[in-house]
């Protein structure tokens, strides 16, 4: 995968991230995300996990202290990130990330766990 397209993936997921931040510092956040990605994009359905689960449950604080109401939402990539040398090496990736968060969660909760399931060309 060459930089220029890593970058442009960063790019796209920041954007998201940051417009999904400052939508949910505003009330409840968007209803859904769609996250870039080079093997398809990965639609979020935002409202249907706030039904069933805690803000804190995904969203996490310095620390990964626990997300409490008016908590300000930052990217993930403000922390996981490779000049982050206090982030284990495989979580300085936003990807691996949201990988072992999502993926986990679904393996245990019976959510889709297939490359294809989620990411959607």
């Amino acid at each position: 995968m060459s930089r220029k397209s890593i970058f442009s993936m960063v790019i796209a997921f920041v954007f998201a991230l940051v417009v999904g931040g400052v939508a949910v510092a505003a009330d409840t956040g968007p209803e859904q995300i769609v996250l870039k990605a080079k093997k398809g994009d990965v639609t979020f359905h935002h409202h249907k996990h706030q039904a069933k689960f805690k803000c804190g449950e995904c969203h996490h604080g310095p620390g990964h202290s626990e997300y409490k109401e008016g908590m300000k939402i930052q990217t993930c990539e403000k922390c996981h990130n490779k000049q982050n040398a206090e982030m284990p090496k495989k979580l300085q990736k936003t990807m691996n990330a949201f990988h072992t968060n999502c993926k986990g969660c679904h393996k245990e909760k019976g959510g889709p766990t297939k490359c294809n399931q989620c990411h959607k060309k």
